[in-house]
């Protein structure tokens, strides 16, 4: 029959069900963590509301380091890399949607391709061109060649 893993046992599998039940477990104790602190800051009163009303500066910057997860050395050294960016995310009523936006590179390029192309298009129409010149000489040679051989046959005719 089938052995076990190399470490000599046989594999176990949790189950969906037991998988949702672990999930409800931790979102009913961070519920009640959560609770337990709104009901401690609601106890001690008003003075700590007014600190930290205060305060809201250098706590909005302590949120921002805590959601950035640090690694390794980081969290115990402050490095200040005038080199490193770091992401701000924008709120929708932050955002400059009328201003001018900037294009890149190709995208000017292929502007700029464009409008030439519709300046030569216009040259060419109105005869500006060098190719214009040489097709229009062309259709004038070709037109005297029909005309000729127009009053040939009809020389001819007579």
């Amino acid at each position: 029959g089938r052995k076990g893993g190399h470490k000599g046992r046989a594999r176990q599998y949790t189950s969906p069900e037991e998988i949702d039940a672990q999930l409800q477990a931790e979102k009913q104790k961070a519920r009640e963590e959560e609770e337990q602190e709104e009901g401690g800051e609601g106890a001690t009163g008003d003075p700590k509301k007014e600190k930290k009303s205060l305060d809201s500066d250098e706590s909005d910057e302590d949120d921002e380091d805590y959601q950035q997860k640090r690694k390794g050395v980081e969290g115990l050294i402050d490095i200040e890399n005038p080199n490193r960016v770091i992401q701000t995310t924008k709120k929708v009523t932050q955002l400059d949607l009328d201003g001018p936006k900037e294009l890149s590179r190709r995208e000017r390029e292929e502007i700029e391709k464009q409008k030439a192309k519709e300046r030569y298009m216009k040259m060419h129409l109105a005869g500006k061109t060098e190719q214009a010149k040489a097709d229009l000489a062309r259709l004038a040679i070709i037109r005297k060649q029909r005309e000729e051989a127009a009053r040939k046959k009809e020389e001819e005719r007579k």
